[in-house]
């Protein structure tokens, strides 16, 4: 399945599709998973009619919106334009499968399971010739490999199980795949990790049915090559991120504005937002002695909300930064309008992010390319692919909150000339992560896939 993000900037939630290409020299069909509010699945389907211009895609969708709708939201939302006579759309029925909220326990191994029965309701409505998935239901593959007799592409953003949850789970840490009841009973972390180990192996087992892999960065390729066990296979292809016309954008800041540190990730636990407060906090006391210049600074958390969760979320941030007293330096933009992101990327200074072992870090890229100085958190995508200190640092990286409020202060007090040189060096990194280098690295990996007589 392919996944569509509604904003590039701000993750949007997902809807699960079914996508597949009809080519008629010879007769091919292609079939691609995907959710079509991400940014990724129309890059790929234009990339794909560019290069097959007689391919026809059909799109198998949960979604109840008619074609014209969705096609005229991509083009407004992420610029892009395909032929609409080529985009055809299937329904399905089974969206209860694939929901998280119908697996309460076990919800891992249960949604996988539940993804092949969507998978199968799809393969009995369309035979395909190639099927690319990139909603990360890899346990689709076997049906399509092996039922339907076609060749497995996959796209993935981030590995289901990785190593390094199984350590998190082994060591008993806290965290949002594992509750605080489960890593203080030893017992419970035992049968936890035997789960995530059975889970894991299967997981393996259905990923190497795959042709072609896909990888977004350096850190979901590493973990595949370690899960899947397919080393020197995997490609890397980075996501299509909006640089171009962010590059264009010019710094707004005034000397007597405040001081604003930017944040643009959705209120999910995984993000983080309680290490940005504390961040802040320790900011607060790095500058004890300098009240005038603490009263300029302004943290933004901008991100949206999928639901009544995110909600509350939002509501238990807002009580945190109250608690820390903190209230008066931090601001909530819930679900802001991508004319008013524009906004804050021209009148912010700083970029700030805080996910611990992001898979890439589209976010950071995009920070980057607006002109802003970026701290990242030193995991993950970030660490990997986007940010460095050296030849030429492009940004900052932390992980822990004191080490956060020091670099947030660096970033403060460069000097005009230093800070204009980070920011020139972020946005030349950032071309590497266009769309154009995308489109042209996705055709290089699937092109084997069309090639049918082989």
């Amino acid at each position: 399945m392919f996944h569509v993000v509604g904003n590039p900037s701000v993750d949007d939630c997902r809807i699960p599709h079914l996508l597949s290409f009809r080519c008629y020299s010879p007769s091919v069909y292609i079939c691609i998973m995907a959710v079509v509010a991400e940014r990724v699945l129309w890059v790929a389907i234009k990339a794909i009619l560019t290069r097959f211009p007689d391919s026809n895609i059909y799109i198998y969708t949960v979604e109840n919106a008619e074609p014209k709708t969705i096609l005229d939201k991509v083009q407004n939302q992420f610029n892009v334009k395909v032929d609409p006579e080529k985009i055809h759309f299937v329904r399905l029925s089974l969206q209860w499968a694939i929901e998280a909220k119908s697996y309460p326990y076990f919800t891992l191994l249960l949604q996988s399971l539940g993804s092949m029965i969507l998978g199968m309701e799809a393969f009995m409505k369309l035979n395909p010739d190639i099927y690319i998935d990139t909603t990360g239901f890899a346990f689709t593959y076997p049906i399509f490999k092996y039922l339907a007799q076609c060749r497995v592409g996959c796209y993935v953003h981030y590995p289901t199980i990785t190593r390094a949850m199984m350590q998190r789970v082994k060591h008993r840490i806290v965290g949002y795949n594992n509750s605080s009841l489960v890593a203080r009973n030893p017992i419970i972390t035992w049968l936890k990790l035997v789960y995530y180990k059975l889970f894991g192996w299967m997981y393996g087992v259905v990923g190497r049915c795959a042709d072609v892999v896909m990888a977004n960065g350096t850190w979901t390729e590493e973990h595949l090559n370690e899960v899947w066990q397919l080393p020197y296979t995997v490609h890397k292809v980075y996501p299509p991120c909006e640089v171009t016309e962010l590059k264009k954008l010019r710094s707004l800041v005034k000397e007597s504005d405040p001081i604003r540190i930017l944040s643009v990730a959705q209120f999910r636990p995984e993000k983080d937002h309680p290490l940005m407060l504390q961040a802040m906090y320790e900011l607060r006391n790095l500058l004890v002695k300098n009240e005038m210049l603490w009263n300029k600074m302004r943290l933004v958390l901008v991100g949206s909300c999928r639901n009544r969760e995110d909600e509350e979320r939002v509501q238990n941030l807002r009580d945190l930064a109250k608690h820390l007293s903190l209230e008066e330096n931090v601001q909530f933009v819930v679900n802001a309008s991508y004319s008013r992101l524009l906004q804050f990327y021209q009148t912010s200074t700083v970029a700030l992010h805080a996910m611990w072992n992001e898979h890439f870090g589209i976010s950071v890229v995009e920070c980057m390319a607006a002109g802003l100085v970026t701290v990242a958190h030193r995991s993950g995508g970030p660490l990997l692919d986007i940010v460095r200190d050296s030849p030429t640092r492009n940004g900052f990286l932390a992980s822990e909150p004191g080490e956060y409020a020091r670099a947030l202060l660096e970033v403060v007090a460069l000097p005009a000339e230093f800070r204009r040189k980070i920011v020139q060096a972020a946005r030349d990194s950032v071309e590497r992560f266009s769309e154009m280098e995308f489109e042209k690295a996705f055709v290089r990996a699937v092109e084997p896939l069309f090639n049918i007589s082989a």
